[in-house]
């Protein structure tokens, strides 16, 4: 058995979006080809019924079902940067987590992990008393709950340290910043809508263990889980894409 088969990922998907009449994401449409979900907790998508239904679909295909807690931000779609202290930190993933542990345990499964949305989960990546209150969180939670955190990132260094379980996220659709951030959405390249891009960024972040940034630069990573956006146009279509390359490299799909 050569290295690449021996090679393990976990690809995950921002899931649960719609809220009230408004409808999100291809939820139904990617759930096959992923292996966990994280799903919008009320605070900038996703509302009672949206969890208790994406929760519900994630059971029936065998997906690990995670918290993906965010500011309270609906009409930013929780991407507008807030002032909060690490206590606000630390109760909006315990409030938005509880949530959604609870439509889980009703439908006979457990909360599997966390992975905060947009700003906060960026906000995380760069500040260690944020990043400490998330990692004490999450580690209250329970120990079986594990952190979704961006690979290499404070928030993943913190997270070690403290013993919990994590998973370095890389991102399938995302440019990279030199510092191994996530470059701004509005940023060219910032967005890969181009699914052979994807799929040569991804192979050489669980191949090689390096993403090359917007201006050329490797960056090492820790690719544990893979992100792939559902509310993305194509987001069918690129998890097809990774999934067919997976099997053809001998890539194993598994929660971590």
């Amino acid at each position: 058995m050569n290295e690449t088969s021996m090679k393990k990922i976990d690809l995950n998907c921002d899931m649960g979006e719609s809220y009230g009449a408004w409808k999100m994401g291809a939820d139904a449409g990617v759930m096959p080809f992923i292996s966990s979900a994280n799903i919008a907790c009320g605070f900038h998508a996703g509302d009672p019924a949206t969890i208790r239904q994406t929760v519900r679909l994630a059971v029936d295909h065998g997906v690990a079902v995670g918290a993906h807690p965010s500011l309270p931000d609906l009409m930013g779609f929780g991407r507008r940067v807030m002032r909060i202290s690490p206590q606000d930190m630390y109760d909006l993933i315990i409030y938005q987590a509880g949530a959604l542990e609870a439509f889980a345990r009703v439908a006979g499964t457990r909360l599997h992990h966390v992975k905060c949305h947009g700003a906060l989960y960026n906000m995380a990546a760069n500040d260690e008393a944020l990043s400490a209150a998330m990692v004490r969180a999450v580690k209250d939670l329970g120990p079986e709950v594990m952190l979704y955190a961006l690979s290499n990132s404070k928030n993943f260094q913190i997270a070690k340290q403290a013993n919990i379980k994590v998973a370095g996220e890389v991102f399938a659709d995302r440019g990279y910043s030199d510092e191994g951030t996530l470059a701004p959405r509005n940023q060219p390249g910032g967005l890969i809508e181009d699914p052979a891009a994807s799929v040569k960024q991804v192979l050489g972040m669980i191949e090689e263990g390096y993403v090359t940034s917007l201006t050329g630069k490797r960056v090492a990573v820790t690719a544990d889980t893979l992100c792939l956006h559902g509310d993305q146009p194509g987001a069918v279509t690129f998890a097809q894409a990774l999934r067919k390359v997976f099997t053809e490299r001998g890539i194993t799909v598994a929660i971590p």
